[in-house]
């Protein structure tokens, strides 16, 4: 297989490994919560961060390493607008993704800490986990975005 087509393939799982683990991570963490069992809560939030520790951060690393081996390789130029645009989305996605992994975190001990004390989830986890949740959802239209930028191709100048 030519190097284009295993960068293509790589940049094209990791794409897939974020968009995945972006929602299935969602997913769970909403359904998790809405039992409001702490021990289910703290037991889910745990697997979470592993999955974005493996998944997530791993692709994170992958995706601009692939994109910039491809594009150069195949003669583009990142100050083209698609690539330009996807980069700009890709920063902005991830300027929601930290803050949700350290949120990940303090709703995983939180949770944790009720079990342990048998008590009821304090006000500081619904309030974490609303960012939690509202920062969901521009990172995933960001994230749509940059697919769309990536299958489309439009030409536009950005700068």
């Amino acid at each position: 297989m030519p190097q284009e087509e295993l960068l293509r393939l790589a940049h094209v799982i990791g794409a897939a490994v974020l968009f995945g683990t972006g929602a299935g991570i969602a997913f769970f963490m909403v359904m998790a919560r809405r039992t409001r069992d702490a021990r289910l809560i703290a037991h889910v939030a745990g697997t979470v961060v592993i999955a974005d520790t493996l998944f997530t951060a791993t692709a994170v690393v992958i995706q601009p390493i692939t994109g910039y081996l491809l594009a150069t390789g195949i003669g583009w130029s990142l100050g083209e607008g698609w690539i330009a645009l996807s980069l700009i989305l890709y920063v902005v996605t991830g300027l929601f993704w930290l803050p949700v992994v350290w949120i990940q975190l303090r709703l995983r001990d939180l949770a944790r800490l009720a079990t342990a004390n048998d008590a009821p989830l304090p006000q500081e986890f619904d309030r974490l986990y609303a960012i939690w949740f509202a920062c969901g959802f521009p990172a995933f239209l960001a994230v749509t975005g940059i697919f769309w930028l990536m299958l489309v191709k439009p030409q536009f100048q950005l700068f």
